[in-house]
């Protein structure tokens, strides 16, 4: 009994860690996305994405990292665009950028990581983006796209469903800053902020609680002999092809995946291994199953093939691309250990942003937030702004 105990405070002991350390940036990053979504209006995004072009892909990579970074929150949003008139390969790339591409994203991966997988994160994620707009654009025709889209048009709900439907943006003024000056402006914002959280916190939670479990009680040795760390040729072969493998079945998406990506790296997995683990939310076994409801079996299908080439494809791209340019990181030490809390910079940024989103919350909560958060996985209700 002592020795399971000690181990389960080993394993909390790092969640607990790796929650200090990525607590700030999730608060700032959710933040500023809010701003960003009260002043866009979404009708104007779909008008925008309805061909395949390679501005419109630009645009949707650009609107996409505006956006949110719950896996499931993007998938149902990237479903209403499609419907309302955005092309599908749009919507697929809106979809990655959205959870590939976000600020809080890239800030946890360097605090985690390291600044080298932060970029590496943005370039893949633009090499994967690239990949699939050629795709959906050249292998995908239309008369699936069709079917795809009399599916998505019968409004079968998946997860977040209602979350993806508000519309909380503010409709006053004709400039985005006389929007975010306008009296209902910070209400749209405090209500975001919470949906966000609350799209995000139980992937977040079970992400820490799994990569703790991992970074405590499995050995490096099984994670060196997965992705054969003895070979530094063929680690690079087979780590971008299990990776994603390991990350469809971990059924932690969005910035969730992160600390097990650490996991992942400390015990022995090559440096374009981890990056198409993380671009593997987009595939976990949930979300595939609403790819299902949303476009058909057959379109899931595609998707996954699809999704799973780009990715394999972007990892390459990324390993090779970081090894000429010596730009791989040459220590195995991601923060994903419990290294025990300080007053530090962290701290303070816990506590200044953790402030903000207390205020939010409350902002929230006295505008209707809470009604909000009980609809989010169904049926939507109206904002008042």
């Amino acid at each position: 009994m002592t020795w399971l105990l000690a181990h389960l405070a080993d394993a909390l002991a790092a969640s607990g860690t790796m929650a200090w350390r990525i607590g700030w940036p999730l608060a700032l990053g959710f933040f500023l996305s809010a701003v960003i979504q009260a002043v866009v209006r979404r009708d104007a995004v779909s008008r925008t994405l309805g061909d395949t072009g390679v501005r419109t892909s630009v645009v949707a990579t650009g609107l996409g990292a505006a956006a949110s970074s719950c896996s499931y929150a993007a998938v149902a949003l990237a479903r209403s665009l499609f419907s309302k008139g955005a092309s599908f390969a749009s919507a697929m790339v809106f979809q990655i950028a959205s959870t590939n591409l976000v600020l809080e994203l890239g800030i946890v991966m360097w605090l985690l990581l390291g600044w080298e997988f932060t970029l590496a994160e943005f370039v893949g994620g633009a090499v994967m983006i690239a990949f699939v707009t050629l795709a959906f654009r050249h292998l995908v025709d239309a008369e699936a796209i069709e079917r795809a889209r009399e599916q998505a048009d019968r409004g079968v709900a998946g997860s977040m469903e209602g979350h993806a439907a508000m519309d909380m943006s503010v409709d006053e003024g004709d400039t985005w800053w006389e929007r975010l000056r306008s009296p209902k402006a910070f209400t749209a914002i405090s209500h975001i902020f919470v949906m966000e959280w609350g799209a995000v916190l139980r992937d977040i939670a079970l992400g820490l609680l799994v990569a703790g479990a991992l970074q405590a009680w499995v050995p490096e040795s099984l994670w060196q002999s997965l992705f054969l760390t003895d070979s530094p040729f063929w680690s690079a072969v087979v780590g971008p092809l299990i990776a994603p493998l390991v990350g469809i079945v971990s059924f932690v998406c969005s910035v969730g995946n992160v600390p097990l990506a650490g996991v992942l790296w400390n015990g022995g997995a090559s440096f374009g291994g981890v990056m198409a683990f993380v671009y593997a939310d987009l595939l976990i076994i949930p979300i595939l199953l609403i790819y299902r409801k949303y476009y058909g079996t057959a379109m899931m299908l595609r998707i996954l093939a699809v999704f799973y080439a780009t990715m394999v494809l972007a990892a390459y791209v990324v390993e090779a691309l970081f090894w000429v340019t010596g730009l791989t990181p040459d220590e195995r030490d991601a923060k994903v250990g419990a290294g025990g809390l300080s007053w530090s910079y962290t701290t303070w940024l816990d506590l200044a942003l953790g402030l903000l989103a207390v205020v939010l919350v409350v902002r929230s909560f006295r505008n209707g937030g809470r009604e909000m958060l009980r609809h989010m996985g169904g049926d939507p209700v109206p904002a008042d702004g």
